[in-house]
């Protein structure tokens, strides 16, 4: 689990690239590079307030794989209010 205090979501990843999508640490924040068709599946399930997760790795291996997961919340109490 990484907090972070912005999260950038970056859609020109290459499907040639071999990756389902790439996440890496940037100063506080987190930057998420992902194929043209995740990010439009991306802003769908934001659009219908649904969560999503983004398998980050490598395509063709079946190693250990990070995830990025949007999860919507019903308590806003414990969100940063600053």
């Amino acid at each position: 689990v990484t907090g972070a205090s912005f999260v950038v979501f970056n859609g020109a990843l290459k499907t040639s690239s071999g990756f389902l999508a790439k996440s890496s640490i940037v100063e506080d924040g987190l930057m998420v590079q992902i194929t043209r068709e995740t990010m439009e599946s991306l802003r769908q399930a934001l659009r219908d307030k649904q969560d999503f997760r983004i398998t980050c790795g490598k395509a063709d291996t079946g190693d250990l794989k990070e995830y990025v997961d949007i999860c919507w919340v019903e308590n806003e109490e414990k969100t940063n209010k600053g």
